[in-house]
């Protein structure tokens, strides 16, 4: 598992890479602090959005809405 300290480009750029088994390049990615979980950021890449958690993980912003649903 991967955790995530601060913003910092490079290490987001890198699991996102990871996640999307994708070249990213950490100039090319948007970060902002997600105020709804503490240690938990959005990331906009090209045009998808992602959720990063405090522990690391990344999902798609569309997956979590999906997931959400109530069924």
């Amino acid at each position: 598992m991967d955790v995530i300290y601060a913003a910092e480009k490079r290490s987001i750029a890198e699991l996102l890479r990871d996640y999307l088994n994708q070249d990213v390049d950490p100039d090319d990615i948007d970060v902002t602090e997600n105020p709804g979980e503490t240690g938990s950021f959005y990331i906009g890449w090209r045009l998808n959005r992602y959720r990063l958690s405090p522990g690391g993980e990344i999902r798609s912003a569309a997956h979590e809405r999906r997931s959400r649903r109530p069924t």
